[in-house]
């Protein structure tokens, strides 16, 4: 009789991050037997995922987080670059203090920044980012408003003319933006038409925008238009490594550049 094939580390996480979607909930002990592992390889691949934020650990096993969907959206479909853009993340963090008024729009790299906030103090968010406000709505100390409107299954988020006119009610003191290209000489764009409009009110009634964009976003023309490149924005990115172009017209503009190193130039 043959040894049940063993999977490789990725595919094993990948299905418990199904078993869990499909059931909610999953024991140690009956995903060794399902993956052919022991117990030991288990508890790691969950340690592993909790610390990303896709799961939290229980007694003997794990269950969905209220962002599940979002998670294995991510999971499964947005791997790319989640480290730089967790860094970037961490950077973003460091630049709110506590008891600000923030705008925080839709986006992988957003959402990560969503976790890294969650170490600050008596913070009031107004989103459109389905998964950011569940991740803040139960730090206690926080006001969370989720824009009201239409909504976008697939990526998560608000959009419309409801979410536009409540977004008139609120100034924030800064917002984080997720953006898909920032370009001397173009601006801002996003790839999404359909929630740019929420992304140029929250720079229109904010006192600062924080971007946040890997290198792969540098120098890129998106879609829809957001923003001029002005000296109100900060680009929070990863450092190159070498001398970038496009980085260099940026900071022309105007626009403060910090790395995810948190070195500033």
């Amino acid at each position: 009789m043959l040894a049940p094939r063993m999977l490789k580390i990725d595919q094993r996480r990948k299905k418990i991050m199904e078993l869990l979607a499909r059931n909610g909930q999953v024991r140690v002990s009956e995903l060794a037997v399902e993956l052919s592992a022991t117990p030991v390889t288990i508890r790691n691949d969950l340690a592993a995922l909790e610390q990303d934020s896709y799961i939290e650990r229980v007694s003997g096993g794990a269950v969905q987080r209220v962002n599940t969907f979002f998670n294995m959206e991510l999971h499964t479909h947005h791997q790319d670059n989640v480290d730089l853009k967790k860094q970037i993340a961490i950077a973003t963090a460091m630049l709110i203090s506590d008891g600000e008024n923030l705008f925080i729009n839709s986006g992988t790299t957003t959402y990560f920044t969503a976790i890294e906030l969650k170490k600050r103090k008596n913070l009031s968010i107004v989103t459109n980012s389905l998964p950011v406000a569940m991740e803040l709505a139960t730090v206690p100390g926080f006001t969370v408003v989720l824009l009201g409107g239409q909504l976008n299954v697939v990526d998560s988020f608000i959009y419309g003319t409801n979410a536009i006119e409540q977004l008139r009610q609120y100034k924030a003191d800064k917002t984080i933006l997720s953006v898909d290209g920032i370009c001397a000489g173009i601006g801002l764009t996003t790839y999404h038409a359909e929630e740019a409009t929420v992304n140029r009110m929250m720079i229109e009634r904010s006192r600062e925008i924080i971007i946040t964009a890997d290198h792969t976003k540098i120098g890129y023309e998106g879609f829809s238009f957001l923003s001029d490149l002005n000296s109100r924005l900060s680009l929070v990115t990863d450092d190159p490594g070498e001398e970038n172009s496009s980085l260099e017209e940026i900071k022309k503009a105007g626009v403060r550049i910090i790395f995810a190193d948190t070195h500033e130039q």
